[in-house]
């Protein structure tokens, strides 16, 4: 039976999935790899070949490969184990302390001389042009050694996992029989196996619970063609009943995605409207299918979250993430204000303030609580927003106003103040934050410019040293007097006498 997804899905109950997803455990186990993306002017072609002149201003470097459904499951809330092989060089260090910065990621990383760290450089031009890429690898099968400790890493990670996944990029992880052996175990063990596959030859993957394949996949692994959606479903048919596969699911690029299973397929509408590059988009929906599937979520909705969170990313440049804001944000929009999608938590602001630097913008961050907004804060946050491209507020959550202004503030609510500071033009981003001070908030964002009143001095502006350490500034804006909440406040109950 094929069924279309319906035009209108009940958005609020995929919302509620979101809810389950933090604390679950994922075995993810697969080729490691190294981002790195550099940008630059290209204002002229090279007078010793017909190529353009790249002067770099800036890189960056995040987890590729297995490692991207890593920093995916992360940004998810799940906790990861992660088993992986690395060289013995600086591109393996660096992945060792990529994977470090991730509190809920525990790695298992096996190091050996005998294979170097994979690194692929994609260069670009400042106005987001992709010009080249550059791999380093080896691509070679791992030695028995290798793979008998990886098999041993992985297998001794069953009992405490809620799901298993395998993100085979074809560098060697998987080239011997290591998938076998971890699927067997995990079958054994009635844990879900998601492989994201490579290469044309399936049968190290019999008897995995989904299998993921691209269309192009697809078609190298069965040889079928799969150019309308009718050869396509029967390749896909084929292709589970020859290894014994529960269900397959197709990504189609712009097209959406198609769940094929024993008694029903489904097919899945794209989801984004503007693609800005789908690096990365796979390793998105293998993650959040491992978080809907660890928390019990049908498989139909799993891949229905899954395509909604695809169109996230590919809305934005480089390999990027989908946290659970977003893929909400994302099947709420309809009902969203334009306001309400610039309020995020921290995962989700991180995530968008990643993708702003890559694309060269200076971020900005000043905080307060902002109980009834009048023209003084008009005035900061007007100055702030001058002094960088996109100006992210921090807002003191409603039991942090009562600690700082007393039992009877704030006069508003977080949700009611962050929705009006969220409508302001100049506001980017709203993030609450529940301490006294925004000091962790500060050291998580890494603001290039930190915005306070005239009224601080600069000794005294929290997170200012931490901000001036690694080169960003503080500015101290002026302040437009005669304006306070306080005062508002008194006037009011002045005037009600």
């Amino acid at each position: 039976m094929t069924t279309p997804a319906p035009a209108n899905d009940s958005s609020a109950s995929l919302v509620a999935y979101l809810s389950h997803f933090a604390g679950k455990r994922v075995l993810c186990v697969g080729d490691v790899m190294e981002d790195r993306f550099i940008y630059g002017e290209v204002r002229r072609i090279s007078p010793e070949a017909p190529v353009p002149v790249l002067r770099i201003t800036r890189e960056s470097r995040d987890l590729g490969g297995a490692g991207n459904v890593v920093r995916n499951l992360a940004a998810l809330g799940v906790q990861v184990s992660f088993v992986s092989i690395i060289g013995d060089d600086r591109a393996g260090r660096e992945v060792s302390e990529l994977l470090a910065s991730l509190q809920s990621v525990e790695p298992y990383l096996r190091v050996t001389r005998y294979r170097e760290t994979t690194i692929k450089n994609r260069f670009f031009s400042l106005d987001g042009h992709h010009l080249l890429r550059a791999d380093r690898e080896t691509v070679q099968t791992i030695t028995p050694a290798d793979e008998d400790d990886l098999a041993r890493t992985a297998l001794s990670q069953l009992p405490y996992v809620d799901v298993v996944v395998l993100s085979d990029y074809s560098k060697g992880v998987f080239a011997g029989t290591l998938a076998s052996k971890i699927i067997a175990g995990a079958r054994e063990a009635g844990k879900p196996v998601i492989v994201d596959p490579k290469g044309s030859d399936y049968a190290r993957y019999t008897g995995a619970t989904l299998i993921t394949p691209n269309r192009n996949e697809l078609q190298d692994a069965t040889g079928a063609a799969v150019d309308v959606e009718s050869n396509l479903v029967a390749a896909a048919q084929k292709l589970r009943a020859d290894i014994a596969a529960d269900s397959i699911l197709v990504t189609r690029s712009g097209e959406g995605m198609s769940l094929v299973s024993a008694d029903a397929v489904t097919h899945l509408s794209a989801e984004t409207r503007e693609v800005a590059d789908v690096t990365g988009a796979g390793d998105t929906v293998v993650a959040v299918l491992a978080a809907a599937l660890a928390a019990k979520v049908p498989l139909v909705d799993a891949a229905r979250l899954s395509n909604v969170a695809a169109g996230v990313v590919v809305a934005r440049h480089s390999t990027a993430v989908a946290t659970t804001h977003d893929i909400s944000a994302a099947l709420m929009r309809h009902n969203l204000t334009p306001a309400e999608a610039k309020c995020a938590d921290l995962p989700t602001a991180v995530s968008q303030l990643a993708v702003w630097r890559r694309e060269g913008l200076k971020i900005g961050f000043t905080n307060g609580c902002f109980d009834l907004l009048h023209p003084g804060h008009i005035a900061l946050i007007n100055q702030a927003r001058a002094a960088c491209d996109k100006l992210v507020v921090g807002l003191n959550a409603d039991a942090s106003v009562r600690r700082l202004k007393g039992p009877t503030r704030p006069v508003q609510s977080e949700s009611a103040r962050a929705t009006v500071l969220a409508s302001l033009a100049n506001v980017d981003l709203v993030v609450i934050f529940g301490e006294d001070t925004p000091k962790d908030l500060i050291e998580a964002i890494r603001p290039d410019v930190l915005i306070k009143g005239a009224d601080y001095v600069r000794s005294n502006v929290v997170g200012g040293d931490f901000v001036e350490s690694y080169g960003g500034k503080v500015l101290l804006a002026e302040l437009v007097p005669s304006y306070s909440t306080t005062a508002t406040i008194a006037a009011l109950k002045t005037n009600s006498r």
